[in-house]
C-alpha cells in the first residue's frame, strides 16, 4: 500500500479547509464585537541616573534600562495603583471592582508598560472605553513616577522626566479586529486541515478493509 500524500489530500479538500477558515473568521468577528471597544493614551518617560563621572556611557545606559525595567514591573503593584488613584486626577474609580484580586486583574489589563532597549525610555499606555479617562489615568501614572521615583529606586540619584505628552488614539485599539479576524481564519483553516486529513484517513482505511475482505 502506498504512503498517504497529505498535501494532495488537503489540496483535494480545499473547500473544507476554506469553510472551516471562514467559520473561524466569523467566530472571531463575533467575539471581537462582544468585547467592549477601548481607546488608548500613551506617554513616554525618560529615566536618568546620576552615577558620577567614573562610569562609562554604556554602563550608565544599562543601569537606566534596568531601572526602567524595575519601574515597568512596579506599575502593576497594588501600592502603585493606590498612589495613582490618590494622585488628584479625575479618575472614575467605579470601573475597578471592590475585590482586591479582581481589582489587580482589571488594573493589569488596563495599563501596559514597555521599555525601549538600549535607552532609558519607558512607555506607558492605558486602555479605557473613554479616551478622556485613559488620558487622565496615564497622566496620573506619569505624575506618580516623576514625583515619587525615589521611593522605588536606590543607588544614585534617579529622575524621571516626561518627554512625550499623552497621545490619544483616534479610534478604538482594543480589540484588534483585523488581527482577530486573521487569527480566526488561520486557526479555523488548521482545524479544517486536520479534519480533512482525518476524514481522508477514515475513507482510506475503509477501502483497505474492504480490499482485504475480498
Amino acid at each position: 500500500m502506498s504512503q498517504p500524500n497529505y498535501i494532495r489530500d488537503v489540496a483535494r479538500g480545499w473547500q473544507t479547509v476554506v469553510m472551516f477558515g471562514l467559520l473561524g473568521l466569523v467566530l472571531a468577528l463575533i467575539v471581537s464585537f462582544i468585547q467592549p471597544l477601548q481607546y488608548s493614551s500613551t506617554v513616554r518617560l525618560l529615566i536618568l541616573q546620576d552615577v558620577g563621572s567614573g562610569v562609562d556611557a554604556y554602563t550608565a545606559s544599562r543601569a537606566e534600562e534596568r531601572i526602567a525595567d524595575n519601574l515597568s514591573t512596579l506599575i502593576y503593584t497594588s501600592t502603585f495603583f493606590d498612589q495613582v488613584m490618590a494622585s488628584g486626577f479625575s479618575i472614575d474609580q467605579s470601573v475597578f471592582p471592590e475585590d482586591d484580586s479582581k481589582k489587580r486583574k482589571t488594573w493589569g489589563k488596563m495599563v501596559k508598560a514597555t521599555v525601549s532597549r538600549g535607552s532609558g525610555l519607558l512607555s506607558i499606555t492605558v486602555y479605557h472605553r473613554d479616551v478622556e479617562q485613559a488620558q487622565q489615568i496615564v497622566r496620573a501614572v506619569a505624575s506618580v513616577l516623576t514625583e515619587r521615583v525615589g521611593e522605588y529606586t536606590s543607588g544614585g540619584t534617579v529622575s524621571v522626566s516626561l518627554v512625550d505628552d499623552p497621545l490619544n488614539s483616534r479610534w478604538p485599539v482594543k480589540p484588534n479586529i483585523l488581527v482577530n479576524i486573521l487569527s480566526g481564519f488561520v486557526l479555523g483553516s488548521f482545524v479544517g486541515i486536520g479534519y480533512t486529513i482525518l476524514q481522508t484517513e477514515r475513507i482510506r482505511r475503509r477501502h483497505q478493509l474492504v480490499h482485504e475482505a475480498f
